[in-house]
C-alpha cells in the first residue's frame, strides 16, 4: 500500500502537559489517555474525539509529578487543550494538569518544556498542629499525611 504524499498527510501539534498529585497517586500511561478521551468526548462529542485524534506519545510520572507530551490535530489543538483542563480527578484521586507548552515535533516539545528530572521527593517527620506526621518534600512544596488524607504546605508554613 502506498503511503499519502507529504501535502496530504495529517499534521499533528504536540502539549507538553505537567501532571501533578498526592505522593501515594499511582498514575499510568493507559489511566490518563483514558481520562483524557473521556473528558474529550464529554466536552466534544464522538466526532469531536475523532478529529482531535488524541493520543499521549510520552509519559513520565513519579512521586506525585510527572509529565506528558499528547499528541492532537493542528486543527484541534484549542479544542484538546479544553478536554486537558477539565480533568481534575483521575480514579478518584484529585489531579492536577496543566499545558507548559506546544510544539510541532515531539523532539522540541520534550527539550523546551518537559527538561531534565525535578528535584527528588523527600520524605521527612515535620511538626503540625501539635503532632508528628509524614510529609513528603519536593522543592518549596510539602505535602503532609493527616489523617487519611493530604495536606498543601509550604516550608514557610513548618517553621
Amino acid at each position: 500500500m502506498k503511503h499519502l504524499p507529504k501535502h496530504l498527510q495529517p499534521r499533528y501539534r504536540y502539549l507538553a502537559v505537567a501532571l501533578e498529585a498526592w505522593p501515594d497517586t499511582d498514575v499510568d500511561r493507559s489511566s490518563l489517555e483514558t481520562r483524557l478521551r473521556r473528558s474529550a468526548r464529554d466536552l466534544l462529542g464522538d466526532v469531536g474525539v475523532a478529529a482531535t485524534d488524541l493520543s499521549i506519545v510520552r509519559f513520565d510520572y513519579a512521586d506525585g509529578r510527572g509529565s506528558a507530551i499528547v499528541r492532537t490535530r493542528r486543527e484541534s489543538v484549542t479544542e484538546t487543550r479544553a478536554a486537558i483542563a477539565c480533568v481534575s480527578t483521575l480514579e478518584g484521586a484529585p489531579i492536577g494538569l496543566y499545558v507548559a507548552g506546544i510544539s510541532g515535533t515531539v523532539r522540541a516539545c520534550s527539550e523546551k518544556y518537559i527538561g531534565e528530572r525535578p528535584e527528588p521527593v523527600t520524605e521527612r517527620n515535620v511538626v503540625y498542629g501539635s503532632a508528628e506526621r509524614t510529609a513528603w518534600c519536593r522543592d518549596d512544596r510539602v505535602d503532609i499525611r493527616t489523617d487519611g488524607a493530604f495536606l498543601g504546605a509550604t516550608n514557610l508554613d513548618l517553621e
